[in-house]
């Protein structure tokens, strides 16, 4: 290995409250179901005392794919801002527990506090996240350290992070850091609510990426067109093209090349980190010079794996997965 990092990722430094909530709860605190909704300080401390039995862990969708590469074995590092309060140190002690350096130090003085989701769990496993963004969503070029960006062969973008001008220089700075070093940049498209605000934004951006992840609503949303003419836009402007569909099937195009990997369908325990850890699976297998179809159903495993338990991070030796699916 030339690099110091295998992977780094830049995103949401979010501290994951969890709980179980039934759905006339959700309508009663008046929660969409199944959706990541952005809330002010106020209601996030109220929705916070609403919760029983909370879970409290690291997340932040990023945060939790290269928690995931850790427990992989990759060497990884991971680009975000917290505050030094009580939930910063948590989440910084907590991503190096993991496996990844947290390279930038908790922020003092008076800045926003550190950002936290609270996610309400259906009892069919949906997870609606309400997420109070605090000092994770101030995050600049400034934060961009240049011997970390450019010390790595993949720099790995988290969509959600393009809601402010500060986010989209950040990413500029990474991806050209990056690239100028040799190395590949890929992004995730996050959430089509995202996508939608950004649609002419995030066009532009994934022309210049090497890989891009989204389900097939984000991918519907980026070209305004049904799924199979988004995906045929997209292998056209972007090296790699990566589409999940739920229980139906993922779908990978690169170039002329095109994978379908079918999915095995389980009983969900909590839904939270699916997409995140499927990125995992990928990601593992792309940075180790695997077959489209082997990254699809890593990814695919590493997703199994995380809805079978309350939480975003994998509890299972992935690794061990891999080898009893036959991957490694």
């Amino acid at each position: 290995m030339t690099k110091a990092y295998q992977i780094v990722g830049i995103g949401n430094a979010i501290v994951d409250v969890i709980t179980h909530a039934s759905d006339s709860t959700l309508d009663l605190l008046g929660i969409e179901k199944g959706i990541m909704q952005l809330v002010e300080q106020g209601r996030g401390e109220m929705l916070y005392g609403a919760m029983t039995s909370r879970v409290q862990t690291p997340g932040g969708s990023v945060a939790n794919t290269l928690a995931g590469l850790g427990n992989l074995g990759l060497k990884t590092g991971f680009i975000g801002r917290v505050h030094d309060d009580a939930l910063g140190r948590f989440y910084a002690d907590e991503m190096a527990n993991d496996g990844c350096a947290f390279v930038n130090a908790p922020v003092a003085g008076g800045e926003l506090p550190t950002s936290r989701s609270m996610i309400f769990v259906s009892p069919d496993g949906e997870r609606s996240m309400n997420t109070y963004l605090g000092i994770s969503s101030e995050i600049s070029e400034a934060d961009v350290r240049a011997d970390v960006a450019a010390d790595t062969d993949i720099m790995f973008l988290e969509g959600y992070l393009y809601d402010k001008d500060k986010g989209k220089h950040a990413f500029d700075q990474a991806a050209k850091l990056t690239k100028s070093a040799g190395g590949k940049v890929g992004i995730s498209l996050s959430d089509p609510f995202c996508v939608d605000r950004h649609r002419a934004d995030f066009r532009e951006f994934v022309k210049a990426m090497d890989f891009v992840i989204g389900n097939e609503h984000e991918w519907e949303s980026l070209y305004e067109t049904d799924l199979s003419s988004a995906l045929e836009i997209a292998a056209s402007e972007c090296g790699l093209v990566v589409c999940t569909r739920g229980g139906g099937g993922v779908i990978l195009v690169r170039g002329d090349e095109e994978v379908v990997v079918p999915v095995t369908r389980v009983q969900p325990v909590d839904t939270t980190g699916a997409g995140d850890q499927f990125a995992t699976g990928f990601l593992y297998g792309y940075a180790t010079g695997e077959s489209l179809e082997t990254c699809g159903r890593m990814g695919c495993v590493a997703a199994a794996e995380v809805i079978s338990h309350i939480g975003p991070r994998p509890e299972a030796d992935l690794k061990e997965l891999f080898v009893q699916n036959g991957l490694i």
